[in-house]
């Protein structure tokens, strides 16, 4: 009925009995009509045939004695968990029974309240029917589990057993699995025969998976899994699979500092060398080509499925500039660049992609004595040059700046001859002269044997750093580009400055006669003194 149950005990009369008699922990009944059920006989009139009876004394009578048994016997009992309580959880085992938190798991549980709802074993450690205590151990109850797991596992257990497990951990390096009373890592290096960035990438916590026993070491009781050994090994395919010269394409999955490795199918990687990037580009890192997850093209340079290695080249899937360099480039032609790199000898012109050009430190200037590169140009910079030669075959061009710009030094020598008079300023001294700048990036040499009176002296005392002079062109080398000079000393003091010079009389006129010779061009200078050059 709506409020009782009638029970049928084979008397006279049914007993009614309250529905509270038969409520389960969810608060619904937990009889049907036609169930058999124990009750006990609270009361009887004989002569009105009423009968009091009670099933939940017969039950709670009932427990108790399965509870003394469990606890006799030291066997599992099972119940719910109902609700946190200081120092542990309340368990309804079909009396109320306590659960301490440091009995809760076989290590400590952080989140206690993680056990609310659930269905559990546990032994029962104390027991007092008098004052209705119960304390209860779940951790004994998972011990005894997994000492029986184990045992099990032990008798299955061996190198190249095929398991089933429960992820229970991740870690950077791999996963922990459950295995049933001991626990193995799985590897992340065996996770999948393909590069495996994250662990979590593959497994997940609580997931059930089928591994493969690698290794077991029963001393130390360390087992290790894996779960690519499940499925073929991609490498035993590879030699029939893929040759040298095949063009492939794959993505790149990694970057280091000596080149780039391509995934050409799940679990097969190649290296393309830092030196295999491009053509005629030496890139400091390959990130300057291509990024992680680029799909690219390469061609297969060498395969050793042995030693689990393929070499790939990105360049030779790509056209080669240099085999038409000579088509498009010739000496004469006139061309614009990208100043890439400077050495001590020169500067690396790209002129296009994979195609450089240099230019020797001798070509950079006509005037100038170009020490280093850096000093007229720098990386980045646009620069228009001519190109000097062309040698497709040894991968070379080279190119000069000055070739088009005008030769300071030819126009001097157009300009001037041989006992023509110039102005110039002494920019260094040296032991045997001085040099003398006639005209930007134009230098002459004065021997200490022209300046003057003074002339066969080992330190010369007639010019200083700094002085403007006139000098008499007295030598000419367009050759080698040497000019030498002799310092007109009369224009310089005077035509009494001889005079003053202290001395014998007769150095005085030999200077006077020295000098007229040289006026009608009767006397050269000693071929044997040292010139100015283009490059002192």
């Amino acid at each position: 009925t709506p409020e009782e149950v009638l029970v049928d005990i084979g008397q006279k009369s049914e007993s009614a009995l309250p529905h509270s008699e038969f409520l389960g922990l969810d608060g619904l009944l937990t009889v049907e009509p036609g169930d058999l059920i124990d009750v006990e006989i609270v009361s009887y009139d004989e002569d009105e045939g009423a009968i009091s009876l009670s099933h939940r004394k017969v039950a709670h009578q009932k427990v108790w004695d399965e509870i003394e048994n469990a606890f006799r016997n030291q066997t599992n009992v099972h119940g719910r968990v109902l609700e946190r309580t200081k120092g542990g959880l309340t368990v309804d085992i079909g009396v109320p029974a306590f659960l301490p938190g440091s009995q809760a798991d076989v290590r400590p549980l952080r989140n206690p309240e993680s056990l609310l709802g659930q269905e559990i074993e546990a032994k029962i450690l104390k027991l007092s029917k008098a004052r209705n205590n119960v304390v209860l151990s779940r951790r004994a109850a998972l011990q005894e589990d997994l000492i029986a797991k184990k045992a099990k596992l032990l008798e299955d257990l061996k190198e190249g057993a095929v398991l089933e497990g429960k992820v229970k951990s991740i870690t950077d390096y791999g996963a922990f699995v459950d295995l049933g009373g001991m626990d193995g890592l799985l590897h992340i290096t065996d996770l999948a025969w393909g590069r495996v960035s994250q662990t979590s990438d593959v497994v997940q916590a609580g997931q059930t998976v089928r591994v493969r026993v690698l290794k077991y070491d029963p001393e130390k009781g360390r087992v290790s899994l894996g779960i690519k050994q499940l499925t073929p090994d991609p490498w035993e395919h590879v030699q029939t699979a893929y040759c040298a010269g095949q063009r492939c394409r794959g993505r790149v999955v990694s970057l280091t500092d000596y080149g780039a490795f391509i995934e050409l199918e799940p679990g097969i990687e190649g290296l393309v060398h830092v030196s295999e990037m491009a053509w005629g580009r030496r890139l400091k890192h390959p990130s300057r080509v291509v990024q992680v997850g680029d799909i690219v093209e390469v061609v297969i340079l060498e395969v050793h499925a042995d030693q689990r290695r393929i070499s790939l080249s990105l360049k030779q899937a790509l056209p080669d500039p240099w085999t038409t360099a000579g088509e498009r480039y010739s000496a004469g032609m006139s061309v614009e660049g990208r100043v890439r790199n400077l050495t001590e000898f020169g500067a690396f012109v790209e002129l296009e992609d994979g195609i450089d050009a240099l230019i020797h430190v001798s070509d950079l200037s006509w005037s100038k004595s170009v020490k280093h590169p850096s000093e007229v140009l720098r990386k980045g910079q646009k620069v228009q040059g001519q190109i000097l030669s062309v040698d497709a075959a040894r991968r070379r061009i080279s190119m000069g700046l000055k070739q088009l710009q005008a030769d300071a030094w030819e126009d001097f020598f157009s300009q001037n001859q041989v006992g023509s008079f110039v102005r110039g300023k002494v920019v260094r001294i040296a032991p045997f002269g001085a040099f003398v700048a006639l005209d930007e990036g134009i230098e002459g040499l004065c021997h200490n044997s022209e300046m003057g009176p003074k002339r066969g002296t080992e330190q010369n005392t007639a010019l200083a750093v700094g002085d403007e002079c006139e000098f008499r062109v007295i030598k000419l080398d367009p050759v080698e580009r040497r000019i030498g000079l002799s310092l007109n000393f009369e224009a310089q003091h005077g035509p009494t400055a001889v005079a003053e010079v202290p001395g014998n009389a007769s150095l005085e006129a030999s200077v006077q006669q020295a000098a007229a010779a040289r006026s009608m061009g009767a006397v050269e200078p000693s071929s044997e003194l040292p010139m100015a050059k283009a490059d002192p």
